[in-house]
């Protein structure tokens, strides 16, 4: 089939690996635009970007498909199909119609559950067991499109964003080659979305991710989980040159109370507004990430030290 992929992050670039090892021609690859990253910042193209060039493929990266030329652009590449994979671009719908076949998304999410920019991390930071992939058939609406194949995953308890992303990036990728071949062979059937339990999966933003101790300790620990690795929920101390911003990659539900941001042993268990969450794994500003211990030995905070609240 003659395909165009249009994808931005790491997360796309299984999908494109496996339609290619399929023996599917892509024809055009469109992406976002190279963005500056680095010491130096230069600018550095997304993943999917470096893969399209390894593989000789032309690369198309626009602020917006809505202007006449690159609608026209687009169709003139005459493809059978499209297949998106977070893009970060809207589609206006004479781009949705250009392809003979339609446009597939392959979303991150159990739709209509978790509609929209952060599937993966707001599955988790609301405490969900389960979560998936599906192929949906593109239409105008957020990812309200008919869905043609799905597939579940168990999110176990101590489960990250980071480890949901990468079996639900291999998953899809099996996923995708899947629906395409059916779809050449006219027997890929799509079923409307449920008009029931429809959430979305706002962007986070950054001041969310800083950790208020008032909350109880499994809604932080699952806040802790959809966060890590990036952007990381954090709170704030000074180890003696100001406010420092301390990540929490890891941690653990446990017994324990006190007042809301009490240290309540010398292990860095932390008192909540119900139950205590022990921190596991931290990342300072700037350097690696290390577990708890390491970064006590050199912090020296110990049982009764409160953390400060956000300013």
């Amino acid at each position: 089939m003659r395909i165009v992929f249009m994808g931005t992050p790491d997360f796309a670039v299984p999908v494109m690996t496996e339609i290619l090892g399929q023996g599917h021609e892509i024809v055009a690859v469109y992406t976002r635009a190279p963005k500056p990253a680095g010491r130096g910042m230069d600018l550095k193209p997304s993943p999917v970007h470096a893969l399209a060039e390894k593989f000789g493929i032309p690369v198309f990266t626009p602020k917006s498909l809505r202007s006449e030329e690159e609608i026209a652009r687009f169709a003139a590449h005459e493809a059978d199909v499209a297949v998106v994979v977070a893009y970060g671009l809207i589609l206006p719908k004479a781009v949705l119609d250009a392809p003979a076949l339609g446009c597939l998304n392959l979303h991150a999410s159990l739709l209509p559950r978790w509609r929209g920019a952060a599937p993966i991390q707001r599955a988790i930071m609301a405490g969900d067991a389960q979560s998936g992939v599906m192929v949906m058939r593109m239409e105008e609406g957020l990812d309200t499109g008919p869905v043609g194949m799905a597939e579940r995953v168990t999110i176990s308890p101590e489960m990250n964003a980071g480890e949901l992303h990468d079996r639900l990036c291999s998953i899809g990728a099996d996923l995708m080659v899947r629906a395409l071949a059916a779809l050449s062979r006219d027997s890929l059937q799509f079923k409307p979305q449920s008009e029931e339990g429809v959430t979305y999966a706002h962007k986070i933003e950054k001041a969310e991710a800083r950790i208020d101790w008032t909350r109880d300790a499994k809604s932080l620990h699952d806040h802790v989980r959809g966060l890590s690795p990036f952007p990381g929920a954090f709170f704030e101390v000074d180890l003696g040159k100001g406010r420092e911003r301390i990540k929490v990659l890891r941690s653990r539900i446990v017994d324990g109370k006190g007042a809301p941001g009490t240290m309540i042993d010398d292990a860095l268990t932390i008192a909540c507004g119900e139950g205590a969450l022990q921190v596991l794994d931290i990342q300072r500003a700037g350097k690696a990430p290390m577990k708890a211990d390491e970064f006590l030995r050199g912090a020296r905070l110990a049982k009764g030290f409160v953390l400060p609240a956000a300013e």
